[in-house]
C-alpha cells in the first residue's frame, strides 16, 4: 500500500486541538484529540444551559439525551436502528449490567465463553459473575498476534454456554473479528453474545442488526472523541427488551423515576438500562463526533483507516524490519481494526523514550508497540516521521 496521492478527509484534521503542533499521536485508539467545536460548545453549555436554565435543563432537554444520542450513534456507528442504544456509566458497569442479564436469561446453562487475550476488564467482569453465579469460564486460547476465529468459537461453545463475550477489534493485534459469523455461531449454540465495540465504534463500520448482534458495549473517548471518562453506551436488540433485566436498579430506569414508589419496576424499552443520572457534560462531545462522523460517512472513515494502517505496515516493515522489529498485527487489511502493533523486546524502553520527545505510541505485553491512527486526525506525515522516530529510538537503545 503506497501512501495515497489524495486524501480526501486531510482537511478533517485541522478541526482537532492540537493536530497543527509537532507532537506525534499514535494513541487515538486509547483517547481521541477534542474537536475544536467542543470546547466553545462546553462553555456555552455552562453559561446558557447549566447556568442559565438550572435544573429545569432536566425537564427541558437533559433527561433524554442518552436515547437522543443513543440513537444517533445508533444510526451513524453502529447500524442500529432507534429505540436500542443507551449512554452512561463507564465501559466497566455496562459490561456487567450486560453480561449478568444475559445469564439470568439462560438459567439452565452453566459456562461463559471468552477468549484468554480479551481486554482485561472484559475478563476480569466475566470471571466475578461466574464467581458470583456459580458459573464456568471456558477459555479460548487465541495467538496474540490475532484473534478468535470461527473455528476456535465452534469448538468452544456448545449445549452448556449461556453467554459468548468476544471483542471486534482485539485491544492488543487489532484483529477485526468476522462477527456475523462468530454471532451466528453462538446463536446455534442456543447462547446470547456481547461485543465489546471499544476499539472499532467510529473506526470501522458496523451493522448490529443485521448481523442478529444480541447485545454490545463501547466506549467513547477513542474514535469517539469523548474525552478523559466519556460515558460507555450499551445496545440491547429489540428483541430482548422486553424480557432482560439489568441488576443494578437505580430510579432513572424504573418505569416512573419521579413517582419515587416502593418498589422498583423496569422502564420499558432501551431505558431500562439506565441507573442514574445522565453524564450531560461528558455526552456532548461524543454528540460533537458522531455529527463529524456522519458528515463524512463510516466508510469513508473506514477507507482512510485501512489505508493509514496498510502505510504503518509498509514503512514500519521497511524501516523497522531490518532492526528485528516485526508485524504483530494481520497484514489482511480485513481483518484488521484501526491500528497497528510491532514487536520488539525494546519496546517499552523505546515507548518511554518517544514520550519523552512528544512521540505518543503505546505499549503492550509482551514487547508490542501500538499505533493508533485516528482516521480523521492522524496524516500520512505524521505515520511516516513518527516511525522514522521510532527507529532513531530502537537504534539510541541498541
Amino acid at each position: 500500500m503506497t501512501r495515497p496521492e489524495h486524501d480526501p478527509l486531510a482537511s478533517c484534521r485541522d478541526l482537532f486541538v492540537g493536530a497543527d503542533s509537532s507532537l506525534v499521536y499514535f494513541d487515538g485508539n486509547s483517547l481521541g484529540r477534542p474537536l475544536r467545536a467542543s470546547g466553545p460548545r462546553l462553555a456555552r453549555f455552562v453559561e446558557e444551559e447549566w447556568g442559565g436554565r438550572l435544573i429545569r435543563g432536566w425537564d427541558e432537554r437533559w433527561m433524554e439525551l442518552p436515547q437522543v444520542i443513543g440513537d444517533d450513534l445508533g444510526r451513524v456507528v453502529l447500524g442500529a436502528a432507534p429505540g436500542q442504544t443507551t449512554i452512561g456509566d463507564s465501559t466497566t458497569v455496562l459490561l456487567y449490567k450486560l453480561m449478568r442479564a444475559a445469564v439470568a436469561a439462560r438459567p439452565a446453562r452453566t459456562e461463559i465463553v471468552i477468549d484468554r487475550d480479551n481486554f482485561p476488564t472484559d475478563r476480569y467482569v466475566a470471571a466475578g459473575i461466574a464467581e458470583e453465579c456459580g458459573l464456568t469460564l471456558r477459555w479460548i486460547d487465541v495467538d496474540p498476534a490475532a484473534g478468535v476465529t470461527p473455528e476456535l468459537l465452534y469448538a468452544a461453545v456448545g449445549p452448556a454456554t449461556a453467554l459468548v463475550v468476544l471483542s471486534h477489534v482485539a485491544y492488543r493485534s487489532a484483529w477485526l473479528a468476522d462477527a456475523p459469523a462468530l454471532t451466528q455461531i453462538a446463536h446455534d449454540a442456543g447462547a446470547l453474545v456481547l461485543w465489546d465495540l471499544c476499539h472499532s465504534a467510529g473506526s470501522v463500520p458496523l451493522a448490529l442488526d443485521e448481523w442478529g448482534v444480541d447485545l454490545a458495549v463501547g466506549c467513547t473517548y477513542k474514535y469517539l472523541n469523548g474525552g478523559p471518562g466519556s460515558p460507555a453506551f450499551c445496545y440491547v436488540a429489540a428483541e430482548h427488551l422486553g424480557s432482560l433485566t439489568q441488576p443494578i436498579q437505580g430510579w432513572l430506569g424504573s418505569v416512573d423515576p419521579f413517582l419515587m414508589g416502593p418498589s422498583y419496576a423496569p422502564a420499558a424499552g432501551i431505558r431500562r438500562f439506565i441507573s442514574g443520572t445522565p453524564p450531560v457534560l461528558g455526552m456532548l462531545p461524543v454528540q460533537d463526533m458522531v455529527a463529524l462522523i456522519e458528515s463524512v460517512g463510516i466508510e469513508a472513515v473506514r477507507e482512510k483507516s485501512v489505508a493509514l494502517t496498510s502505510y504503518a505496515v509498509e514503512v514500519g516493515e521497511s524501516v523497522l524490519g531490518p532492526l528485528g522489529v516485526v508485524l504483530a498485527s494481520p497484514r489482511d487489511a480485513d481483518r484488521r481494526g484501526g491500528h497497528v502493533t510491532f514487536n520488539h523486546p525494546l519496546m517499552r524502553e523505546v515507548t518511554a523514550a518517544l514520550w519523552e520527545r512528544d512521540v505518543i505510541p503505546d505499549y503492550r505485553d509482551p514487547g508490542g508497540l501500538r499505533l493508533g491512527l485516528s482516521p480523521l486526525s492522524t496524516s500520512y506525515d505524521e505515520v511516516e516521521h513518527g516511525i522514522g522516530l521510532v527507529r532513531e529510538a530502537l537504534v539510541g537503545l541498541g
